[in-house]
């Protein structure tokens, strides 16, 4: 599978299949920070990714109101 990382952007290949949970691990990503997009769909941690997919990780961004 390939998995793109924004902030810092870079592109990644890992055999496939795992769970979500396992490739943020693999990654030394905090699970808190990201989410995980596959196509147009989110996916959660305990859901398998193919080996044949692309992935993207994206920051959470938080905000608020004053």
């Amino acid at each position: 599978m390939k998995i793109r990382q924004r902030n810092p952007d870079r592109e990644v290949e890992m055999e496939g299949p795992k769970q979500v949970a396992a490739i943020l691990r693999e990654l030394d990503v905090n699970p808190e920070s990201v989410i995980v997009i596959c196509g147009d769909e989110l996916l959660t941690r305990d859901m398998q990714v193919a080996d044949d997919a692309l992935i993207e990780l994206r920051p959470v961004i938080s905000g608020g109101t004053r």
